[in-house]
């Protein structure tokens, strides 16, 4: 990945598009990662010798593409953390479901556990609470467009909720059909508030291909 493509940078953290498909974060795969290329980025840009700091402040799943915000300090990283921890960072979704949902705007409340073998379990008793708000956009060839508001970020939580009401995201290798397509869920808007000046931002990026085409 040659283009990072970059909607804000300051002193303090860098906002970009994570293509699908990208890891956030190095795993044994040893595949092309966000925080490797980012500080790569980093180091050539401002000639930095030794290692470049980078903060990982929250993920995207490696199918799924959208905004992500990097922290250029540890000061940044802590604060914008502690903005994740108290709910007061949003983050907005356009996901394509299978099928029409019958109730078009509404919430979806489970408990999630993330078990050793990275399955997800719905509404055990040691889960975790999983929230999100949702509103049908458009239906077309029974293919629904939601935008999602997510509450709480739980690990595959968008994939499983909808997966669980019969309503798999399209493309969804592991929670819906093995059709080898990609799977139709970006992150398109990230709001916080930025960790010195307070001031909030707000970013948005819609996503581009051949299903999101046909819908947007």
């Amino acid at each position: 990945m040659n283009n990072l493509n970059i909607l804000y940078e300051d002193n303090h953290l860098i906002v970009v598009i994570k293509p699908p498909n990208v890891l956030s974060q190095a795993d044994n795969t040893k595949d092309a990662d966000m925080l490797t290329i980012v500080k790569s980025y980093l180091k050539n840009k401002y000639q930095k010798p030794g290692n470049v700091y980078l903060g990982l402040v929250h993920r995207l799943d490696r199918p799924v593409g959208g905004i992500m915000v990097f922290a250029k300090t540890s000061k940044a990283a802590a604060r914008l953390s502690e903005q994740i921890t108290k709910g007061l960072m949003q983050k907005k979704y356009y996901a394509i479901v299978n099928g029409s949902l019958k109730v078009k705007e509404g919430s979806f409340v489970d408990k999630i556990e993330k078990t050793p073998n990275k399955k997800v379990l719905l509404n055990t008793i040691s889960g975790k609470e999983a929230k999100l708000n949702y509103r049908v956009i458009k239906e077309k060839e029974n293919l629904t467009l939601v935008d999602i508001e997510l509450i709480t970020g739980r690990y595959h939580q968008i994939r499983v909720q909808f997966a669980s009401r019969n309503h798999p995201l399209y493309g969804d290798q592991l929670y819906g059909t093995q059709d080898r397509k990609q799977i139709a869920l970006f992150a398109y808007q990230l709001s916080f508030l930025h960790p010195i000046t307070k001031e909030k931002l707000i970013f948005e990026k819609t996503p581009e291909g051949d299903i999101w085409d046909f819908f947007l």
